[in-house]
């Protein structure tokens, strides 16, 4: 036997005591979301978050006398694995669910959650049927939803680029579409603005030219486009080989540094909602230290909802003073919690009060809040 076993030994101990020890008497954090894949850039900075949470809670001695244990549960953004990530950590008897990331996913999950009762809150999963619909009553949210960001997204195209003659592509996923969809009904209702091209595009394609022809035939003055960054940096980047420099918006789901990587250049210019600039914040600013400390990086998307979203589950299960569902969600609507996105609690529905988005501009390789 060589030294690597001394290594993983090693290594094992220290996840344990980061995320809490797998005693049969704990607090269990389930952590479902891309952990590998495409979109492993969204779900790995929650499972950074929740470790870093529950690190904080069990320096302290836990909560209700129990320990913080995070149980990660991989489904790559993905509905059909989304739900195996969901009936494993029900089997685990898992307290409470941070996660899903991706709306498609969430979808897929919350019937398995509300079947066993248990609260789940999303950092990312932005689709407002999601608490909307009224379906999921245990599901919360640390983000605000797609209307609210595919309607600054519109009032950006129309009144401060003027633009006349708008495209709508999105990735036909729950999430792009229905973003998209909301973008389409927004720039009809506005009257300042008409929509020259709906169409979804193939996620995973390498080759979106068709797609950009028809743009370019479709005389739009500018695109919006509902989805993630894989889809969304091929499209940007074959549009600009074909010298096609219209001003191009998008989603939180592009607002992530991978996107700049994969376009390179390309991605200069790019416009993308995602939640408001809270780095001055000193809970914030703790956050993401702590992470570099740990981790080394820098934290990534969706961290700061997710150590958000961590801090308000963990708080409501102690002002509960119970591991019961409705108790901890009693907790989370009548409590105000201070966490790195700011001072909040949750309405009726599950939405957090007191977020909201920006617009945000790739400028000389990184996005940038604008005004």
């Amino acid at each position: 036997m060589g030294k690597g076993w001394l290594k993983s030994v090693v290594a094992g101990v220290a996840l344990t005591l980061l995320a809490g020890p797998a005693f049969a008497d704990t607090i269990k954090l389930g952590v479902p979301g891309a952990h590998s894949g495409d979109l492993a850039s969204y779900g790995l900075p929650t499972v950074n978050a929740a470790k870093l949470v529950a690190q904080q809670y069990n320096e302290k001695g836990g909560i209700l006398g129990m320990q913080i244990e995070v149980l990660p549960q991989d489904d790559q953004c993905k509905p059909e694995l989304a739900t195996n990530a969901a009936t494993k950590l029900i089997s685990d008897k898992v307290t409470v669910v941070l996660g899903h990331i991706c709306s498609g996913a969430t979808k897929a999950a919350l019937p398995i959650y509300k079947e066993a009762n248990i609260v789940v809150m999303s950092p990312s999963a932005t689709n407002p049927p999601l608490t909307q619909s009224g379906e999921y009553p245990t599901f919360f949210r640390t983000i605000a939803s797609d209307d609210q960001q595919a309607k600054l997204g519109v009032d950006f195209a129309t009144e401060k680029l003027g633009l006349k003659k708008i495209a709508v592509l999105h990735d036909k996923g729950d999430y792009g579409k229905g973003y998209a969809e909301f973008a389409k009904l927004f720039i009809e209702k506005s009257g300042k603005a008409e929509v020259v091209m709906f169409e979804g595009i193939t996620p995973g394609a390498m080759d979106y030219s068709a797609v950009v022809q028809k743009l370019r035939r479709s005389g739009a003055e500018g695109v919006m486009f509902g989805g993630y960054h894989p889809e969304a940096s091929k499209l940007v980047s074959q549009m600009r080989k074909k010298r096609m420099d219209l001003p191009f918006i998008s989603d939180d789901g592009v607002k992530d540094d991978t996107f700049i990587k994969v376009a390179g250049e390309n991605a200069e210019g790019v416009y993308a909602t995602s939640s408001k600039d809270v780095s001055k914040l000193a809970m914030y600013q703790e956050a993401i230290a702590r992470h570099k400390q740990e981790f080394g990086t820098e934290p990534g998307a969706f961290y700061k909802e997710a150590y958000s979203a961590a801090i308000a589950l963990l708080n409501a299960v102690e002002k509960a003073g119970s591991t019961d569902s409705a108790l901890i969600m009693d907790a989370l609507r009548n409590n105000f919690v201070e966490t790195p996105v700011g001072t909040i609690k949750f309405d009726s529905i599950g939405d957090a009060e007191g977020v909201g988005f920006s617009m945000y501009q790739v400028q000389n390789g990184q996005y940038v809040e604008l005004n």
